[in-house]
């Protein structure tokens, strides 16, 4: 065992850990309270500087693993159990001696575990714990400790007629192995800050996947996992307080969960397919922080137009966009510059994806007739002055919206369209007579979704041939350089090249030509010209001014708008 003494003599070698916190430090991490790693950052030093240092005085290597391949045999090596539970990554096998990557040279009996457990001999070298995490579930996949315990054991845990209230998945650990699984995936998602989880069943595995900043990442998991499918599915089933026997329909739940500290409220929708039933998880976090006009990356004019329709006395404003572009994100960062005391909102949503205080929030239930035509008629016995409506669905929804707004409200809602002239023509499509909808729509806000650049690793590079930006009609003649950025990849994207995502915007103010149009039923592209000639610029020509801004990149706009501007 490594006395507190040795530790201490070892922090005082390095010379860079403050001599007032080494005697604190030592005696935490002889005791196991707190890895080598962990000290230095509550000590004020970062774990990289302090490990490079550790590893000197120790005579070890210092190795990265981000990015680096290991091959199977190797991996092989020590048990996945083993790997896990010391988190260590084995490297390479030397002179019949295998290289070992840990955080924590001094875990009591680390080196004799390991060499019982490879049977050779062990040399160690140190490695920052992060990238020992991520190398294990790359190369291990998410659980595998799990899955390897299932496989021995040769049993697994259903717990078939279990209720699930609220919990915390950090206490959930010592549960069935199929229940620690779950929360293994879960917990994972929400660090890499996924928005979906996919468990999608195929032919010979179980497929997972992650959305993150709106891009599908598929989730090393262990090969054997298809074996546990079947219980994998019923245990999240049971979570959501589905019927796990009825497997031939569609089924959607919910699920309340803790997630360190966090409540994490997660809408689960199950769909037969021909390999069994795939299920999709969408995780919505409760008390996140709202984002302001200027936080959605919308330039200076862009907020300037939506704050003078938002704070209009009435009419309708509608924000449209495909699933995951953000729109509800919009919508509460709209209303959250109009929440004052002395202004009564009303919403009708389904979900519920924010929680704002000093709004009367109402949860949408068809499935007890509760529609949002059923709450919008509601609402006008209420003396509201704001109604949001999370979506038009229909007529009745459209006909009661436009009401509400023609007699001094203002209304905001959601439109599922391509672009901003596209919801005139959505409305007229519903039954919506075209008079009523040039009265009663004040503006339109298009949007997409972008990935951000990562500041800490986006290059320079040339633009592409004048051909290739010609065809996709970039503005050269607008950029000081002949250069745009692209992405990279460092640890603080983890190794992504992106960080976060942004807003692309098109936004059409109703003008009295514009209202002649719609009474007249003019087509969305006859609209969208006439905007167009009103100064308004397409969601393409906004993503080009981030891209001239460093924010993303020319295939993120690509990826994200269509070229109808004709």
């Amino acid at each position: 065992m490594a006395t507190s003494n040795y530790i201490r003599t070892i922090l005082e070698k390095t010379g860079i850990f403050p001599d007032a916190r080494i005697e604190e430090a030592s005696a935490a991490i002889a005791e196991g309270h707190l890895t080598p790693g962990e000290a230095a950052v509550q000590a004020g030093i970062s774990e990289t500087a302090f490990l490079e240092a550790l590893a000197k005085v120790l005579r070890m290597p210092y190795l990265r693993l981000k990015g680096r391949e290991i091959d199977a045999e190797i991996l092989a090596c020590l048990p996945t159990k083993a790997v896990f539970q010391y988190q260590v990554i084995p490297l390479a096998m030397e002179n019949e001696t295998l290289r070992v990557a840990v955080s924590d040279p001094f875990t009591t009996g680390l080196i004799d575990s390991l060499r019982l457990a490879a049977g050779c001999r062990v040399k160690l070298a140190l490695s920052p714990l992060e990238d020992i995490g991520d190398a294990a579930r790359a190369f291990y996949g998410v659980g595998a400790e799990t899955v390897d315990r299932m496989i021995l054991d040769n049993r697994y845990e259903e717990l078939a007629d279990e209720q699930i209230a609220k919990s915390d998945l950090s206490e959930l650990d010592q549960e069935a192995s199929i229940v620690k699984f779950v929360n293994q995936i879960i917990r994972e998602a929400d660090r890499q800050g996924a928005t979906d989880i996919h468990f999608e069943p195929m032919e010979n595995r179980l497929r997972i996947r992650y959305r993150i900043d709106g891009v599908l990442h598929e989730t090393p998991v262990p090969v054997q996992l298809i074996r546990f499918q079947a219980a994998i599915i019923s245990r999240i089933k049971v979570m959501a307080n589905l019927d796990i026997a009825e497997k031939r329909l569609p089924m959607d739940g919910r699920i309340g969960l803790r997630v360190e500290g966090r409540n994490i409220d997660i809408r689960v929708s199950t769909m037969p397919t021909v390999y069994g039933e795939s299920v999709s998880l969408r995780l919505l976090q409760s008390g996140t922080q709202l984002i302001t006009i200027e936080d959605s990356g919308m330039s200076d004019t862009d907020s300037s137009t939506v704050r003078r329709l938002i704070h209009r006395p009435n009419g309708i404003i509608l924000v449209t966009g495909p699933t995951g572009s953000g729109k509800s994100t919009s919508l509460f960062g709209y209303l959250q510059e109009l929440n004052r005391t002395d202004v009564r909102i009303m919403t009708a949503e389904n979900p519920i994806e924010y929680e704002m205080s000093g709004v009367n929030q109402v949860l949408v239930r068809p499935e007890i007739n509760l529609t949002f035509a059923r709450v919008l008629r509601s609402f006008l016995r209420q003396d509201p002055d704001i109604i949001m409506v999370g979506e038009i669905r229909d007529l009745e929804t459209a006909e009661i919206a436009i009401q509400a707004s023609l007699t001094g409200h203002l209304v905001f809602s959601t439109l599922h369209t391509n672009d901003a002239s596209g919801a005139f023509t959505r409305l007229v499509d519903m039954g919506v007579e075209p008079y009523l909808v040039a009265s009663a729509v004040e503006g339109v806000i298009a949007q997409r979704l972008v990935r951000r650049l990562c500041s800490s690793c986006r290059k320079s590079v040339p633009l592409p041939e004048a051909d290739i930006l010609a065809d996709i009609r970039f503005p050269t003649d607008r950029l000081d350089k002949q250069e745009v950025f692209e992405a990279d990849g460092c640890d603080t994207c983890r190794g992504t090249g992106f960080r976060g995502r942004c807003g692309i915007f098109e936004i059409l103010p109703v003008s009295e030509q514009i209202q002649s149009l719609v009474t007249g039923r003019h087509s969305a592209g006859e609209i969208k010209q006439q905007a167009l000639r009103e100064g308004m610029h397409t969601l393409r020509d906004d993503g080009w001014a981030k891209v001239m801004k460093g924010t993303t990149t020319i295939e993120e706009v690509l990826r994200a708008t269509e070229d109808n501007q004709d």
